[in-house]
């Protein structure tokens, strides 16, 4: 399908995140200045586990018999999860510029431990695959820094 969306108005996009906070940058070209567009954050991913979660695991009956046990050892990483929410938020919200037909294309800049769960969601969600990935946790640093990042990679 051709897009109907006149060249000025696609970009190259950029997108700078790590568990707690994203900033997605446009540029015109795939090497040229970046300009801030938004950024996102993530309060889950400062909080402490005790304050994401409520209380203990429960308690359930086994599928045969009646005996009844803890689900304590079941809980699933609440930081993992908060992560994984936040790198849909991301997608989604990248999802909404390929959709409108204003993204040429996508680099991705985040901390090794979310980078692959960001990859994951923005391939679900876009079904595009970054023109260039940085593993480096970056969220803050000036533009520059992030643009030589870019063209070393």
């Amino acid at each position: 399908m051709m897009s109907t969306t006149p060249d000025k108005d696609r970009f190259y996009w950029v997108v700078v995140a790590d568990e707690s906070n994203a900033i997605v940058y446009s540029r015109d070209s795939k090497s040229g200045p970046m300009r801030e567009m938004y950024s996102l954050a993530n309060d889950a991913a400062r909080m402490k586990n005790s304050e994401l979660i409520s209380d203990s695991g429960g308690r359930r009956f086994d599928s045969q018999g009646g005996a009844r046990h803890t689900m304590a050892n079941e809980r699933v990483d609440v930081k993992k999860h908060a992560a994984q929410l936040f790198a849909k938020q991301i997608a989604g919200r990248m999802a909404k510029n390929v959709h409108e037909g204003r993204c040429r294309g996508l680099a991705l800049v985040a901390a090794p431990r979310f980078l692959g769960v960001l990859r994951d969601s923005l391939s679900i969600a876009t079904n595009l695959q970054p023109y260039v990935t940085v593993d480096k946790a970056v969220v803050g640093k000036d533009t520059a820094t992030i643009e030589k990042l870019l063209i070393d990679a």
